[in-house]
C-alpha cells in the first residue's frame, strides 16, 4: 500500500517523539537535520514500535562524545533488554556541528548516511513493519525531520504558505546563541521567499554540504538551484517537469556550457524533497531524498570563489542549511 508523504516536523523540541505515518516500508527514507550541542555527551535517534515508555526499539542510533575519540553505537531493545552493540569508532557529527542524518529502509537492513556520505548499515533484528514512531533525545537541537516514501498514490494539494500545514508550523525558534549560528526552521519563513539568495560565507570547499528542503508545486514546470560566483554559475541544477529531466550545467560570463541530462527525475510534483549538494575535491555529489541522483564535475575549480546560493522557480522552500 502506498502512502502520501507526511509533512515534516520543523523545530521539534528535544526530547521529541513523533508518529511515522503509515509506518516503515521498503524504500522509505527519513532525514533528520539539526545541530550537536557544544557540550553534548550523547544523543540518540530511535525508530520504535510505539510511543509508550519501554517500547521496543528497532534501531537505536547513538553518537557518544563522553570518551575520546567519539564513536557511534547501533543497537536494538526488545522487551526492555538491549541487544549486542555494533560500534563504529568515528564521530560523523562533531560537537557544535550541523548535521544531516539519512536513514534508508531496505528489505534486510537500515542504511545510514551522515551528511550525504555512507556511514553504517544495520541488519534488521525487529521487523521494520512494526515501526511507527521516531524519538530523539540528548545533546542535540533539531531543525527538521522529513519523510520520503518509495511510492506516492496521489499528489498533495498545494496551498498558499499562510495556509499550508498549520499543525506543523510552530512559532519561529532560534538555536541558543551558545551553540553558534544555526538558522531556525519554521515551515514557511520570510527568509525563504522565492527567488531566494544567500551568501555562503567563506565560499565552498571540499567537504562542505548544502541541504535544501522544500515542496514542489503540483503544477510545477521548472525550478533551479545555482551555486554562483562573480561572473558565472559553477553549478546550475534545473529540474524540468515539462521535459521530465534534470539539467546540470555551468555558465561563464553569460554563456552556458554543455548540458548534462542523464539520470532521470528524482523530484515529484506536489511532494516534499530533501536535497544535499556535497562539494568534493573534483565534483559535486547530489543526494535527493537519501539517494545519490547525480554528480557534476567541477568546471570552476576555485571553490572559495563560489559564494552565492540561489533558488528560484515553481517550489516553496522550507529550510536551507550550509
Amino acid at each position: 500500500m502506498a502512502y502520501r508523504n507526511q509533512q515534516p516536523f520543523f523545530n521539534p523540541t528535544v526530547p521529541f517523539t513523533g508518529s511515522i505515518q503509515g509506518g516503515l516500508q521498503d524504500g522509505k527514507t527519513i532525514t533528520i537535520t539539526g545541530k550537536v550541542k557544544l557540550n553534548a555527551k550523547r544523543f540518540h535517534v530511535n525508530l520504535q514500535c510505539g510511543s509508550r515508555a519501554g517500547a521496543d526499539v528497532a534501531l537505536h542510533f547513538n553518537p557518544r562524545f563522553d570518551n575520546y575519540p567519539g564513536y557511534v553505537v547501533l543497537n536494538t531493545c526488545r522487551s526492555s533488554a538491549w541487544g549486542a552493540e555494533e560500534r563504529k569508532y568515528e564521530a560523523p557529527f562533531p560537537r557544535g556541528s550541523t548535521f544531516t542524518l539519512t536513514i534508508m529502509v531496505s528489505p534486510d537492513k537500515y542504511k545510514l548516511m551522515a551528511n550525504g556520505n555512507h556511514f553504517m548499515e544495520f541488519n534488521h533484528r525487529i521487523l521494520f513493519g512494526q515501526v511507527d514512531t521516531i524519538a530523539v533525545d540528548g545533546g542535540v537541537e533539531l531543525a527538521s525531520i522529513s519523510f520520503q516514501n518509495p511510492m506516492v498514490s496521489q499528489q498533495a494539494p498545494y496551498m498558499p504558505p499562510q495556509q499550508a500545514f498549520p499543525s506543523y508550523c510552530p512559532p519561529p525558534q532560534a538555536f541558543p546563541s551558545q551553540y553558534g549560528a544555526f538558522p531556525a526552521m519554521p515551515r514557511y519563513s520570510p527568509s525563504f521567499v522565492i527567488p531566494y539568495k544567500a551568501t555562503i560565507r567563506g565560499g565552498l570547499r571540499a567537504g562542505r554540504n548544502i541541504t535544501i528542503q522544500g515542496v514542489v508545486h503540483p503544477d510545477a514546470k521548472r525550478f533551479h538551484v545555482n551555486l554562483s560566483y562573480g561572473p558565472g554559475i559553477a553549478l546550475h541544477l534545473n529540474p524540468r517537469f515539462d521535459e521530465n529531466i534534470v539539467v546540470r550545467n555551468n555558465q561563464v560570463q553569460g554563456r552556458w556550457g554543455m548540458e548534462e541530462r542523464s539520470g532521470g527525475m528524482p523530484f515529484s510534483r506536489g511532494q516534499t524533497f530533501t536535497m544535499i549538494v556535497i562539494c568534493e575535491s573534483h565534483l559535486y555529489r547530489i543526494i535527493v531524498n537519501g539517494v545519490q541522483a547525480f554528480t557534476f564535475n567541477h568546471r570552476h575549480r576555485n571553490l572559495r570563489q563560489i559564494s552565492i546560493l540561489e533558488v528560484d522557480g515553481n517550489l516553496t522552500l522550507t529550510s536551507v542549511t550550509f
